[in-house]
């Protein structure tokens, strides 16, 4: 897959602390790119630095296989923190003023609107809108120009779960566009939704890089029960592909090694003579993955 950004041993040093330490990173072309951490982690040192707001200390980046950052700037739109919108302007007009500034001529002002679903309140001033509604302009904003790359920075902090899931819509029916859209979080929950690539970071270094599906991991649990819970206790200590065996109230959690699922264990516990009363898959979600690798 082309990479869209290439980072190689970027390193970002502010005095003694070290923001980021030699971090490497490919972000595909298209796709919608998580990268994750907790607070502190270097994910907007990371972002600042590849936008050119942040000089790096040591290392490289490139965008668009080489491309000088200023005719890559071109192609890239972006969001780090809400724009000073004026207040007593609408939505429109606000959208004119960052055209001129941004120097487009001929600005997607309508499309932009309508793709942040505000074209029905263009013409209403800045201040009345909700938080939603303001980062959805801020979004619209970052679209002018049809850019290629839209980079955002924790994008549904501060709102609530409707402007959280308007965004969430919104980033999905942007990358269905093939923009790729590179966003920085630490909202586990909202980039399993969105991203189908990431990036773990922490203290500046990187933990894991790939696939949301890599990271979830192929781990699975299963919950089950039957009549004779003792019975199935005995056979599930024998059961050879379990990883963690634990008992709930009126259950069992196995979790199942990789390449083994539920019809393997079915048939194993069946030839003993156990047949289940209960049984449910639950993959790993993408919180577990990440905790996991910051107990490491």
């Amino acid at each position: 897959m082309t990479s869209i950004l290439k980072i190689r041993s970027l390193s970002k040093n502010y005095g003694r602390v070290q923001a980021l330490n030699a971090l490497n990173l490919d972000i595909p072309s298209g796709s919608i790119y998580g990268i994750l951490g907790p607070n502190g982690s270097g994910k907007t040192t990371t972002l600042g630095i590849v936008l050119g707001v942040t000089k790096a200390s040591a290392g490289s980046f490139e965008w668009f296989d080489q491309k000088p950052l200023q005719e890559a700037k071109t192609k890239m739109g972006a969001l780090l923190e809400t724009p000073n919108f004026y207040p007593y302007m609408s939505a429109r007009k606000n959208l004119e003023l960052v055209a001129k500034i941004k120097g487009i001529k001929e600005a997607n002002i309508e499309e932009c609107l309508q793709l942040v679903n505000l074209e029905e309140r263009a013409q209403h001033k800045f201040k009345t809108y909700s938080l939603g509604m303001k980062q959805r302009l801020a979004i619209a904003a970052s679209l002018l120009g049809k850019p290629e790359v839209l980079v955002l920075d924790e994008p549904t902090n501060g709102l609530d779960p409707q402007g959280i899931a308007e965004v969430r819509k919104l980033i999905l029916e942007i990358g269905a566009q093939g923009i790729t859209v590179i966003i920085a979080s630490h909202i586990l929950a909202e980039v399993e939704k969105i991203c189908d690539h990431v990036a773990v970071l922490r203290k500046g270094s990187l933990l894991f890089q790939g696939s949301v599906k890599e990271l979830s991991g192929s781990e699975g649990r299963v919950e089950l029960a039957a009549l004779d819970m003792d019975k199935l206790a005995l056979a599930l200590d024998e059961y050879p592909h379990k990883l963690r065996l634990e008992r709930e109230a009126d259950f069992f959690e196995l979790s199942l090694a990789e390449g083994h699922g539920p019809a393997d264990l079915n048939e194993f516990l069946a030839a003993k003579g156990i047949f289940l009363s209960h049984l449910h898959l639950k993959p790993q979600s993408l919180e577990e993955g990440f905790l996991k690798l910051l107990d490491q």
